[in-house]
């Protein structure tokens, strides 16, 4: 990954910092590239082009500010594209790119990089070695990650939840943001292991959690909020409302709801906490973990 070939022009001015923040959304082009992870017939409904114009909508009607563009491919050019529509669009606070942990010239690419990547992930939900996290050469990029200042979102599935609190153990200056609460078996309404190895890992300070994802992990046509709500309770109970962070995961997650739906569901699970909880959720903590 490198900087774009031109440099981007000057940000327009934009609001102050945080207010209401949708933490985690995607934007693709597949006219310039597929996406892989699309495989099979149940990404037809999503197997189109997505651009902001397409969420401006759903940020306007939510009274949303800002957002963070979470990348979604393994794609040096992808990730360039999205930090020259962050210099572009005010509403992008920060994009969550990516690049290859184990490139021995990593730093110098983090270097390079403007203001406006916030942070790196990979879909290490689909490295088929379990203990991924834990190689040498992925430890060194994760720990060029956190000399650069930037965060690591971790894409993992519920089985990795262990690997991931022994990197949060290891790395304890890198800041790790979890995705969609490592993917619970909602739809079985499975429970154990995953809590306890969401609160394991929620031990660490160094971790953050999205609310974010949930929906897509239950039975896409029939799940009901009091389907979804225990789990999303729990990730405010073992993190605290101070290090949980909403974010929509759309467009994926249009295959199971609406944005409304989704923005719905995460006020109702938050309905317990106080305003500034509140408000931290929906935008505070976003401000302080990304810049955004």
């Amino acid at each position: 990954m490198g900087p774009p070939a031109t440099a981007p022009a000057a940000r327009p001015v934009r609001p102050p910092p945080a207010g209401r923040v949708d933490a985690h959304h995607h934007l693709w082009d597949l006219s310039r590239r597929p996406q892989p992870w699309m495989a099979g017939a149940w990404a037809d409904p999503i197997r189109r082009t997505y651009t902001l114009d397409d969420l401006a909508p759903h940020l306007a009607a939510h009274r949303i500010d800002g957002t963070v563009l979470v990348q979604s491919s393994a794609s040096a050019a992808e990730t360039a594209e999205l930090l020259a529509l962050a210099a572009r669009s005010p509403a992008v606070r920060g994009v969550v790119g990516w690049a290859d942990l184990t490139d021995p010239g990593l730093p110098d690419l983090l270097a390079a990089m403007p203001p406006y990547l916030a942070g790196l992930r990979h879909q290490v939900q689909d490295e088929p070695d379990p203990d991924w996290l834990a190689r040498p050469a992925v430890r060194r990029g994760l720990a060029a990650v956190a000399d650069a200042g930037l965060v690591y979102d971790l894409l993992i599935t519920r089985h990795q939840l262990p690997a991931a609190t022994a990197t949060a153990r290891a790395l304890p200056d890198l800041r790790l943001v979890l995705d969609h609460a490592a993917k619970p078996a909602i739809a079985e309404q499975s429970w154990q292991p995953w809590a306890d190895d969401l609160a394991a890992l929620a031990q660490s300070p160094n971790t953050t959690c999205k609310l974010s994802g949930l929906v897509t992990e239950a039975a896409w046509s029939t799940w009901r909020p009091v389907d979804i709500t225990p789990y999303a309770r729990h990730v405010l109970d073992t993190f605290g409302p101070h290090r949980v962070l909403f974010g929509s995961d759309w467009p994926v997650c249009t295959l199971a709801a609406g944005y409304t739906d989704v923005v719905t569901l995460a006020e109702t699970a938050t309905a317990h906490l106080s305003p500034d909880e509140r408000a931290a959720v929906f935008g505070g903590n976003a401000g302080r973990v990304y810049g955004a």
